[in-house]
């Protein structure tokens, strides 16, 4: 249907009224010129492969690591193992639907598709932040409150966190999914199906950027200002005992697994730190735009 775009559909007979049964009209051919161009719109699609595949296999032998590999089931294990599920599911439900809608400049799943992947997609973001989140808090409790860690982090208390991530996640969709609170429809000027305001111009997007976003964004920061600052003073500390100490053999056995469960637990630390960076930097300047630019007035 591409190659339409070349030529003059109108007065080309009967055999072309059908055109826009097939997802393309004139106008929707008119904007995809006027707005992006063939090639950005191929590329854009083979990103979304690319995002995908690489994602998809990424993130299964991460989930396939962490399970075969005892030392590291721990509990930031099993928040990493959530996050890398959601990640799966994007890159399954909803990055083959956006490549798809890319390539051909316009959606033809129907309007029930329409609803659900923009439902999976924001649930999906919500859901991988709260994660992060969590991870974030486990590592602030082990290292700030360690004495706490074993009482609050049970396998009941584990489980009852992931599935508030997933339900918080999910649950603040569905004011928009049964169209209390804004709307899901296809927007052509963005070439995806999103969140779009209702019959009384109401949207939920704002909220959402809000509370699934800001807020567990606020909480990361903090936790890891408090996480630097308590590491900042246990090694000046060590430093202090070791300038005591002028020998190393002089340290107990106890004093050397201290210090080491204390470096891996900042790696992991560290680890998690990146990936929240990471995060950040992929979605936090198209959430904004799209915050800002509720009208998609800007390409």
């Amino acid at each position: 249907m591409r190659e339409l775009q070349g030529f003059n559909l109108e007065g080309a007979g009967p055999g072309f009224e059908s055109v826009e049964g097939f997802g393309v009209s004139n106008s929707t051919l008119e904007q995809q010129d006027g707005r992006y161009s063939n090639v950005m719109l191929t590329v854009a699609a083979l990103a979304m492969v690319v995002i995908m595949v690489v994602g998809i296999a990424g993130n299964s032998l991460t989930i396939v690591a962490l399970l075969r590999c005892p030392r590291v089931r721990n509990v930031a294990a099993a928040f990493i193992i959530c996050l890398c599920v959601a990640d799966c599911l994007y890159c399954v439900l909803v990055l083959p639907f956006s490549a798809h809608a890319y390539y051909y400049g316009d959606w033809r799943f129907g309007t029930t598709m329409c609803n659900i992947v923009p439902l999976i997609r924001y649930a999906n973001v919500g859901e991988s932040l709260l994660c992060i989140a969590m991870i974030t808090i486990n590592r602030y409790v082990m290292i700030a409150h360690y004495g706490m860690y074993t009482k609050i982090y049970r396998p009941i208390w584990i489980t009852t966190m992931i599935l508030f991530c997933c339900l918080l996640s999910f649950g603040m969709q569905v004011p928009t999914f049964l169209g209390y609170w804004g709307q899901y429809s296809y927007e052509d000027k963005i070439k995806s199906c999103t969140i779009v305001p209702d019959k009384y111009g109401r949207s939920s997007k704002n909220a959402l950027f809000i509370i699934a976003f800001i807020i567990p964004c606020l909480i990361i920061i903090c936790c890891y200002a408090r996480i630097f600052w308590v590491v900042h003073s246990s090694e000046s500390r060590m430093r202090k005992h070791a300038a005591s100490n002028n020998k190393d053999s002089t340290r107990t056995g106890k004093e050397k697994k201290d210090q080491k469960n204390r470096r891996n637990e900042w790696r992991i630390t560290k680890m998690v730190l990146a990936i929240f960076l990471s995060f950040l930097l992929c979605y936090l300047p198209i959430t904004i735009v799209k915050v800002v630019d509720s009208n998609v007035q800007q390409p």
